[in-house]
């Protein structure tokens, strides 16, 4: 069985709205719901754990009581720091759970064969993430802001969640996290400590992490497209087709 721990207990000061950005409504739907019902809908996930705020455990019970078609779920409260909150988190997985994966609540556009695929590939491994090829050239810059270095592109990725791992594999690298007082910057920070291999699986640049008003514009446009970015694509590319070959007749004609 597949558990799943979703930090939520972020305070969202870049939003700038006063609450947790995920009960934000996205195309009529609270974040955190739509973060869920994608993940009930995973046959191999068989309970899901969010992590809140103090203040919040209360009403996010009693929202998600309300919902249907949601896996078995549990609340819990979050800690001050985000690796704190999925620690407590842990501390309630099922005994039957064979694999963890911990996915950002405000990730809500993440599609079901990525996280399928995250699954059967830490079945095999023990350890993946989520990640897409960086599209940018980044600079390794020095303490006096002079750039030090250019890493070449082809090597870069850009981490995303789901983040899965073996159960044991995770609660090690979580106890052993606070023993030497490590704080990471994800889940795979931790593992990598331990010396285990973490495979990366391609997801998509449409998996984006809601943190700004901005943020909220482009998922609000991801979800009420009425067609996926494959199809927009395909007719993206037959448009700039069509008018290149326009342009191109003109000119073989004025050549003529």
């Amino acid at each position: 069985m597949v558990s799943v721990v979703f930090p939520a207990a972020g305070q969202a000061h870049r939003m700038q709205v006063g609450l947790n950005k995920v009960f934000l409504t996205l195309a009529g739907k609270p974040m955190l719901l739509r973060t869920l019902l994608t993940f009930s809908k995973v046959p191999d996930v068989g309970e899901l754990i969010v992590a809140v705020g103090p203040d919040e455990v209360e009403p996010v019970t009693n929202l998600l009581g309300r919902v249907k078609g949601l896996a078995p779920w549990h609340v819990v409260e979050g800690g001050s720091e985000r690796q704190y909150s999925i620690r407590n988190g842990l501390a309630l997985v099922s005994e039957k759970a064979d694999i963890v994966l911990v996915h950002d609540a405000a990730r809500p556009l993440i599609r079901l064969d990525t996280i399928e695929e995250l699954i059967r590939v830490v079945r095999a491994e023990g350890a993946a993430i989520v990640a897409v090829p960086e599209k940018n050239t980044i600079k390794i810059a020095a303490e006096d802001g002079m750039v030090a270095s250019t890493p070449p592109r082809r090597s870069l990725w850009q981490v995303q969640t789901p983040q899965g791992f073996r159960k044991d594999i995770l609660l090690e690298a979580n106890r052993k996290a606070d023993e030497d007082g490590f704080l990471g910057t994800d889940d795979a920070s931790l593992v990598e400590r331990l010396g285990v291999p973490v495979r990366i699986v391609k997801g998509e640049y449409s998996n984006i992490k809601v943190t700004t008003p901005e943020d909220m514009v482009v998922a609000e446009a991801i979800l009420r497209s009425d067609m996926g970015a494959g199809e927009l694509m395909r007719t993206a590319v037959h448009e700039a087709k069509r008018l290149l070959g326009g342009v191109v007749c003109r000119r073989r004609g004025e050549e003529e």
